[in-house]
């Protein structure tokens, strides 16, 4: 049985996002399907407006206006500390936890000469000159750990300028883990990242 052209153009689209596969998209686009025609119109002109976000001019968070939230925040700025993240999810993650007072700079990758990701693309001589203008005193580096991210914090401590202490985010163990579970590399990560007691 084939499923009415208007059905099958929103299945199309819905399979597009990643890990929505063509029995997802169905299910999902079905039960679009039965909502009332304000709920689909507000829903569409949601997806519309995506057309109009912006990406804040100095660290990269979606906003709507030039400058997101937080880099309007006159207290974050003072705070003279700017944490990297590789994207934007990275950044919710660190918000959520409510433990950083500070801006933030979302690279939006890593390098990775092989999939022609270089310091241009990831736009680090933009970031360090933010630094400088803002008199920032610490960097955070919240960069997942693989050898693509640890070669992008060696590129970025490089050229920081030598009066930003730059620090490195703690990597291993997570609360409730068991070892006997976990792979090599973290528990390497966990003993580099050993601390006094």
């Amino acid at each position: 049985m084939e499923l009415p052209e208007s059905l099958l153009n929103v299945i199309d689209q819905l399979s597009k996002i990643p890990g929505v596969g063509d029995k997802t998209a169905t299910r999902q686009t079905l039960i679009l399907a039965k909502w009332s025609a304000d709920d689909l119109n507000a829903f569409g002109d949601a997806m519309k407006n995506l057309a109009n976000l912006k990406a804040c001019v100095d660290c990269g968070m979606y906003s709507d206006l030039d400058y997101c939230e937080i880099c309007s925040n006159s207290e974050r700025k003072e705070s003279k500390s700017v944490c990297v993240v590789e994207n934007v999810t990275d950044c919710l993650a660190i918000e959520r936890s409510g433990n950083y007072e500070g801006l933030y700079h979302i690279l939006g990758g890593v390098l990775n000469p092989l999939m022609g990701v270089g310091p241009d693309e990831l736009k680090i001589d933009s970031f360090v000159k933010r630094v400088r203008g803002l008199e920032v005193k610490n960097v955070i580096l919240a960069v997942n750990p693989s050898v693509e991210g640890d070669a992008t914090c060696s590129y970025i401590k490089q050229v920081l300028p030598s009066d930003v202490e730059v620090d490195r985010i703690g990597f291993g163990i997570p609360m409730g883990g068991s070892l006997e579970y976990l792979d090599t590399m973290t528990i390497a990560k966990a003993l580099e990242n050993k601390k006094k007691m």
